[in-house]
C-alpha cells in the first residue's frame, strides 16, 4: 500500500479541480477547453468508433455551461504538436465519485457514451500515449463510464493492456436498444412490433389527427434549429421532467448547452431535430446527433396533454422510418437506460455498454482499493437506482 501514502500524487489525480497545463509540461492535465477545435474536429473524422456525445461542438458546449458538467480536463495522446490521435475528457475520481482515490473518470457529456476517440490509423499509439499521459498526471486508474463493449476504442485498449500483462475490468454492463438502419422500416417495425399493435398505433395516430393533419418535420439548417430546439425545449418542460424540475430549460446552464451545441452541430450536418405535429401543434420532439454512419437519439419531449395517442412512440416510429432511408446511417444508439419501455419493443438491435476500469500499473494495490471502494458504493446505491430507474421509466413510458 505504499503508492497511497504518496500525497502528492494523490492530490494531483484526486482533487476537484485539475491544474491545467500543455500535455508536455510535467504531467498536469491540460482542460478540456485548450484543445485545438481544428485537431479535435480532424479527430473525430478519424475516430475508430463513433461517438457523438464527444464531438468537439456537444463536448465544447457541455463543458462551458451544462450543470454540474463544467471544467472537465482533457486526456489525450498527439503525433506531434498539430496532430491529435486521441482524446477523452476526465474528471477527478473525488468530482465524479466523491471518492479521494487517484483515479480518472470519464467526463459526463451530457449523453450516456463516453466511449474515447481514437484515431482508426494509430489506435493503439493513441491508447499508449493516453496511458501515460494519466500516470504522468499521478493517476493509477482510469474508469470510462458507459462505454461501447465491444467496439474498436475499447479493443485497443484491450490489446495494449495485454503487451503489459493487464486487462480492463467491467465494472457494471448492461445492453440497451439499438436500430439498425439498414433493413426496410416497415418489414423492422411489423417485426419488432406485430400487426396487432401496429394497427393500434395507426388507429391512434388517426386520432390524433382529428386534432390536425399529423407531420413530421426534420430540422437541420442553423436557421431551422433555432426555432426547432426553442419547441423540444418548451416540450421537454411541459411534463414530468418539468414537475420533477430536470428540464434542460430550466436551469440557464444547461439551456445555454443544448442551444450551443445544436446550433455548431448544424453547421457541420452532425444534428437533427425532429418533431411531430397535429397541425400546428407540436406534440413531441428530439434531439438526434450524428457521428460518420452513426445517430444518437439523445432526449425527447412530448406534450402529455396528448398522452393517450403516444405522441413518444409515434414520434419513433416516424424517425425510424427517416433513418432507414437514410443511406449514411447504419445504426442508431437509442442511448437509452436498459429495459427502457418505450424504445425496447420498437428497436430490437442490443448494444452492450458498462463501466470499464483501465489499470495503469501491474499489480497496483491502489487498483485493488479503487475497486474496492466503487462495488461498496455501488451496493449502497443500487437499490435507490433502481427505484428510482422504475419510477423515471414509468414516467417516461408515452
Amino acid at each position: 500500500m505504499a503508492d497511497i501514502t504518496d500525497t502528492s500524487t494523490v492530490r494531483r489525480a484526486s482533487s476537484k479541480d485539475a491544474n491545467a497545463r500543455a500535455p508536455d509540461s510535467g504531467g498536469e492535465l491540460m482542460p478540456l477547453a485548450g484543445v485545438s477545435a481544428g485537431q479535435w474536429r480532424a479527430l473525430s473524422e478519424r475516430a475508430a468508433e463513433p461517438n457523438g456525445y464527444y464531438l468537439p461542438e456537444w463536448e465544447l458546449a457541455v463543458n462551458a455551461s451544462a450543470r454540474g458538467r463544467v471544467n472537465a480536463a482533457a486526456l489525450g495522446a498527439w503525433r506531434d504538436a498539430s496532430s491529435l490521435i486521441g482524446l477523452v475528457p476526465v474528471i477527478s475520481m473525488w468530482r465524479a465519485y466523491k471518492i479521494p482515490l487517484p483515479a480518472l473518470v470519464s467526463a459526463d457529456p451530457y449523453g450516456t457514451l463516453c466511449t474515447p476517440l481514437l484515431d482508426r490509423d494509430m489506435a493503439e499509439e493513441a491508447v499508449t500515449g493516453i496511458l501515460q499521459q494519466a500516470r504522468r498526471a499521478g493517476a493509477h486508474a482510469l474508469i470510462f463510464r458507459a462505454t461501447s463493449l465491444d467496439g474498436a476504442a475499447l479493443k485497443a485498449f484491450t490489446d495494449v493492456l495485454h503487451r503489459s500483462g493487464m486487462q480492463p475490468v467491467v465494472l457494471q454492463s448492461h445492453v440497451r436498444a439499438c436500430l439498425d438502419t439498414t433493413g426496410d422500416a416497415d418489414d423492422v417495425l411489423r417485426e419488432a412490433l406485430g400487426a396487432k399493435k401496429l394497427k393500434e398505433l395507426r388507429r391512434q395516430r388517426n386520432r390524433l389527427a382529428e386534432h390536425g393533419p399529423v407531420h413530421f418535420d426534420v430540422a437541420r439548417t442553423p436557421a431551422e434549429m433555432a426555432t426547432a430546439v426553442e419547441t423540444f425545449l418548451m416540450l421537454e418542460a411541459s411534463g414530468w421532467k418539468g414537475q420533477r424540475g430536470t428540464a434542460l430549460c430550466q436551469d440557464d446552464g444547461d439551456a445555454a448547452f443544448v442551444r450551443r451545441a445544436t446550433s455548431a452541430l448544424a453547421e457541420t450536418g452532425q444534428c437533427e431535430i425532429v418533431t411531430l405535429r397535429a397541425g400546428e401543434t407540436p406534440v413531441a420532439a428530439a434531439i438526434v446527433l450524428r457521428h460518420q454512419d452513426r445517430a444518437f437519439y439523445f432526449k425527447l419531449g412530448v406534450d402529455e396533454r396528448f398522452a393517450k395517442f403516444s405522441p413518444g412512440v409515434q414520434l419513433t416510429l416516424e424517425l425510424t422510418r427517416h433513418l432507414c432511408t437514410d443511406p449514411a446511417i447504419r445504426l442508431v444508439d437509442s442511448t437509452a437506460a436498459p429495459d427502457h419501455p418505450m424504445i425496447n419493443p420498437i428497436w430490437r438491435g442490443r448494444l452492450a455498454i458498462g463501466d470499464v476500469l483501465i489499470p495503469l500499473r501491474r499489480r497496483d494495490p491502489v487498483v485493488s482499493l479503487i475497486r474496492a471502494a466503487l462495488g461498496l458504493r455501488g451496493a449502497i446505491r443500487e437499490p435507490v437506482r433502481r427505484i428510482v430507474h422504475f419510477v423515471r421509466a414509468r414516467q417516461e413510458k408515452s
